[in-house]
């Protein structure tokens, strides 16, 4: 194999599959990213076995042909290249690959393609193109709420679904942890009807995120039930679907909170910022005292001291107390984007609800905390 590009289009590819590979790995040829040159184009391809992406890049091909490299170490080669160079990969015998541009030259040791791992797709049963703009939103929306705890893992990623609202059919997003859910919805595209409820992983909702940057761009996703493909540009990314259930997230959203508080969003964001940076213990709750027209904020810690601060809102109903988790409540705050903000609480044990004003196609549960 030898291959010439530059290094702009090198470093832009790699830096999308390299991600995939695992710093450490137990089994060699996942260290490594696979290197295809032929018909005018480079291929490379990287996998850690529960995701695999693919990205084609323009090249000059000398000599056709196929190998597997170090991924993180081309990508740091690459990278400190200098701007405008042009890189040339050149398989120099069955161990090592030449990595050429300008005066710099580096040899990479290789392992053969036959020894690198296909993620087998099989088929899929549904395929529908839904804008990258609409994918991203989805997963902006409710990204942070996944969960870290690996016994419940099924809540270890991004919940994809249809479903029927009002009439319409409707594509939802949901991630929950325990302590808070957050629900994203937007047009099912045509082609979704009938899918599968799907659990994406997230390390790939991570990556997918960071793929559907372009807001002009269309995604092709082809969903079975237990891969999902998706496909953007020349760039392929095919994941294994979390093997689980996810639970009835509808049993956890209060359908019947009277209490109504609407506050200015940044106002509040910036004040639970300051009382929470009093609090160093893990709970990090912060203290809501809400009377008509006046919320409290307080945060009340014995080994580093107390801090309080007041706002003017909207808010007509019973005074009540209620304690949340300040990094929880900035998560959600930060995901909102109107100018206010909606709470509907129930009791000061109740689960509340949190959403833009006016907009429901993104909502909102956080649980409170004893304070």
């Amino acid at each position: 194999m030898r291959v010439t590009l530059e290094r702009s289009n090198l470093l832009k590819s790699l830096n999308h599959v390299h991600r995939v590979v695992e710093k450490r790995n137990t089994i060699p040829i996942l260290s490594n990213v696979l290197l295809r040159a032929e018909g005018g184009e480079l291929q490379l391809k990287a996998t850690d076995l529960d995701l695999e992406i693919t990205e084609k890049t323009a090249a000059q091909v000398e000599e056709p042909g196929s190998t597997t490299v170090p991924a993180h170490t081309l990508y740091d080669i690459v990278r400190k290249l200098p701007d405008g160079s042009e890189v040339s990969l050149h398989v120099v015998d069955e161990n090592n690959l030449k990595v050429s541009a300008g005066r710099s030259q580096f040899q990479l040791q290789i392992l053969p393609e036959s020894d690198f791992p296909d993620l087998t797709a099989g088929d899929f049963s549904h395929t529908f193109r839904i804008p990258a703009a609409v994918m991203k939103n989805l997963i902006d929306r409710t990204q942070f709420a996944i969960s870290t705890e690996e016994t419940r893992y099924y809540l270890n990623g991004i919940y994809f679904h249809t479903v029927e609202s009002e009439g319409d059919l409707v594509m939802r997003a949901v991630a929950t942890d325990g302590h808070r859910l957050a629900r994203a919805e937007a047009e099912a595209p045509q082609g979704s009807e009938g899918m599968p409820g799907i659990i994406i992983p997230r390390k790939a909702v991570s990556e997918i995120q960071k793929l559907v940057e372009d807001p002009d761009g269309i995604c092709t996703v082809e969903l079975s039930d237990s891969k999902l493909r998706l496909s953007i540009d020349t760039i392929v990314l095919t994941t294994k679907l979390i093997d689980g259930t996810f639970p009835d997230y509808n049993r956890v959203i209060p359908d019947k909170n009277d209490r109504e508080l609407k506050l200015n969003r940044a106002e509040f964001t910036a004040a639970v910022d300051r009382v929470s940076t009093v609090s160093t213990d893990r709970g990090r709750s912060v203290k809501l005292a809400i009377s008509e027209g006046n919320l409290e904020l307080s945060v009340n810690n014995p080994g580093s001291g107390s801090a309080q601060e007041e706002m003017n809102v909207d808010y007509k109903a019973e005074a009540m107390e209620i304690g949340f988790n300040s990094r929880y409540l900035l998560d959600i705050s930060n995901q909102l984007i109107g100018e206010h903000t909606l709470f509907l609480l129930g009791d000061s044990g109740a689960p509340t609800l949190i959403q833009d004003e006016g907009h429901d196609s993104t909502i909102y549960v956080l649980m409170p905390m004893r304070v």
